[in-house]
């Protein structure tokens, strides 16, 4: 951040009186900027024992498998993130869908929050975002063409689950240290 928001003089990163951390501070006005992580909200949608993923047509990651998911806007809550993410994606409408994994990324500030739900009906079609969608018994799951970590265990820990017909609310945290292998 170059520039104060509120006056458009410059700022400059500094810990402020009170605080612990870095912030950017106006150097005119004092007004202190704080940047907070972002919630990316997504579903697991399932139809009988297939798992519904979308083929992104879009950086990052284009061509590569995800379960429909994206940024959460101002004024909605997490579930109604994942359900309009999931309708802009896959044109997939969800029912009985519960909070099911939960993972911080605290090295890109960002938590990701999965619901897992029933499709309400096979009526689903690729959204602007996708280039396909369908659905996956698991030893269909393109494994090696998953786009990020989180979609890979989300997955391989709902079959877990389900084969004790038990689903939990799981939380994970995906750390990396500067020149570790992102898996």
């Amino acid at each position: 951040m170059k520039f104060c928001s509120e006056c458009g003089q410059s700022v400059t990163a500094r810990v402020p009186d009170g605080d612990t951390r870095s912030r950017f501070i106006c150097d005119h006005c004092e007004t202190i900027h704080y940047q907070n992580p972002r919630i990316v909200a997504g579903c697991l949608a399932v139809h009988e024992r297939q798992v519904l993923l979308c083929k992104r047509a879009i950086e990052p990651r284009m061509g590569y498998w995800t379960l429909p998911a994206g940024f959460m806007e101002n004024g909605e809550t997490t579930e109604e993130a994942a359900l309009r993410e999931t309708w802009e994606e896959a044109r997939a409408r969800l029912q009985s869908q519960q909070l099911y994994m939960l993972f911080n990324l605290p090295h890109i500030n960002q938590v990701y929050m999965f619901f897992r739900g029933e499709l309400a009906d096979l009526d689903f079609s690729a959204g602007e975002e996708s280039l396909e969608v369908r659905l996956f018994h698991e030893a269909d799951i393109p494994w090696d063409e998953l786009a990020f970590p989180t979609i890979g265990k989300t997955l391989k820990q709902y079959f877990i689950d389900r084969q004790q017909e038990h689903y939990p609310v799981h939380m994970r945290d995906i750390t990396y240290r500067p020149g570790q292998t992102r898996r």
